[in-house]
């Protein structure tokens, strides 16, 4: 069967980012959408809300008795247990299973599928392109690894000619898609858990740009031959130049194959993230959007939550994002600094996966010590289990910094109480999101 043709959709790890844009498309097209997750979220929540049920208990007498193996499909993440008694159930009992990427890669394989990869800037740039495609008023669908703010959701819906989809490296998933066209943004040693070694990382994309059927556009520098290129302050096929601030956001103008685009802005700060607009720009351009159209629609483009997600209050600056790589801590660090030169900035940072801590740790010592103040919460694990040594003390004792210390979760904002400060960066990619209210509340009170 098709994978549109069932009646329900099962999601084990419901309240995943990338599983609720899945749910989400399939409510759209006025199915059942049902599922369970270990823990309620605000997107759980969300879900909830828009009709898709979820229960937070792995109990097989909690799936429906109207669910068969003729009528449902099962969709998975990998992060779900080999022990799950659900997953286990569905299995013994011949019910159609597929991870998430599989379920995408189908999707894609019938539309006009973009592919947006890279270590870093996939889902920032897939919103951005998202939202261009829609500003345009193409018929496309956008599935996104985070909330788009201009939209609230992490499904762009326009109709199903064109698909945008966030092409993850994690697990090789990227190599399920069928791209016509796609963008490599970064290619940085990461997930080493599951490659061994960065090699392995770089051979995985070179794979993943072999089944790109008809162009691929990457920024300059990496090496991917016969790729259209797009670079700021660089000789690129897509070039940003004459860049400047206005209005405390970024002005650039373009230089594409064929023409000029003027006056280009766009609401992020960072050089990164006019990388990712320009990216963006490119395909667009390429597809035949008009550069006016374009350049509306960057300008219109409110950012990712918790893609330095800005607030001001009391005379105090908090920002919040995602960064858990030492390559993202650099650049949202950096644009900090850039933005605010002579501010205090205390920045609280959650490491993500034991993994990661180990094989980033010189790194992350290294960019962490560019900050006034550090508070280091406890590693957050995720999928994995402790590995002996590692520790948030073990990185604390790296980081060449004289105010530091290590917090857990339930006392980081009573320790943020105490600092002086006049930025706050909050960072990571754990349940350090579940800091951000309480610390807009504090500091609207105070």
């Amino acid at each position: 069967m098709n994978v549109l043709d069932y009646t329900y959709y099962y999601f084990i790890g419901a309240g995943g980012i990338g599983m609720s844009a899945l749910e989400r498309y399939f409510k759209s097209l006025g199915k059942n959408v049902l599922g369970y997750d270990r823990t309620p979220t605000e997107l759980t929540d969300e879900l909830i809300t828009e009709g898709i049920e979820i229960h937070f208990e792995d109990r097989i007498d909690l799936i429906p008795k109207e669910l068969y193996k003729e009528n449902t499909l099962v969709i998975f993440t990998p992060a779900v247990p080999n022990d799950h008694a659900e997953l286990n159930h569905f299995i013994n009992h011949g019910y159609k299973v597929m991870k998430r990427s599989e379920v995408l890669g189908e999707i894609t394989k019938h539309t006009y599928s973009i592919g947006v990869a890279g270590t870093h800037g996939k889902t920032t740039t897939s919103s951005i392109l998202g939202h261009v495609l829609k500003f345009a008023n193409l018929k496309s669908t956008a599935f996104l690894g985070g909330i788009c703010e201009n939209y609230h959701s992490n499904i762009i819906l326009n109709g199903g000619e064109i698909t945008v989809a966030e092409a993850d490296e994690f697990d090789r998933s990227f190599l399920r898609l069928s791209p016509k066209l796609a963008i490599i943004t970064s290619v940085d040693a990461d997930h080493l858990d599951v490659y061994g070694e960065r090699d392995e990382v770089v051979k995985s994309f070179h794979e993943f740009a072999n089944i790109v059927s008809e162009k691929l556009f990457v920024r300059k520098g990496l090496d991917f031959p016969d790729a259209i290129t797009y670079g700021v302050d660089e000789e690129a096929d897509y070039a940003a130049f004459n860049v400047r601030i206005e209005d405390g956001h970024y002005m650039f103008d373009v230089k594409t194959p064929t023409a000029t685009i003027n006056n280009v802005g766009i609401l992020l700060p960072g050089r990164h993230n006019m990388e990712n607009a320009l990216a963006a720009l490119a395909v667009a351009d390429y597809m035949g959007v008009e550069a006016e159209t374009i350049v509306a629609a960057l300008a219109e483009f409110k950012g990712v939550r918790r893609r330095f997600n800005r607030f001001e209050s009391n005379g105090k600056i908090y920002i919040d994002d995602y960064a858990h790589h030492p390559s993202e801590l650099d650049a949202v660090i950096g644009s900090v600094r850039e933005l605010y030169p002579t501010k205090k900035l205390l920045v609280v940072f959650q490491p993500h996966l034991f993994t990661r801590t180990r094989d980033f740790a010189d790194e992350f010592a290294k960019s962490l010590a560019k900050v006034d103040e550090l508070i280091l919460m406890d590693i957050y694990p995720a999928r994995e289990l402790p590995i002996a040594g590692i520790t948030s003390d073990w990185l604390l004792e790296k980081i060449e910094l004289d105010r530091k210390e290590v917090a857990s979760l339930s006392t980081t904002l009573d320790a943020i109480k105490t600092k002086d400060f006049d930025v706050l960066l909050t960072v990571g990619a754990g349940n350090i999101d579940t800091l951000v209210k309480p610390i807009k509340k504090w500091l609207d009170e105070n």
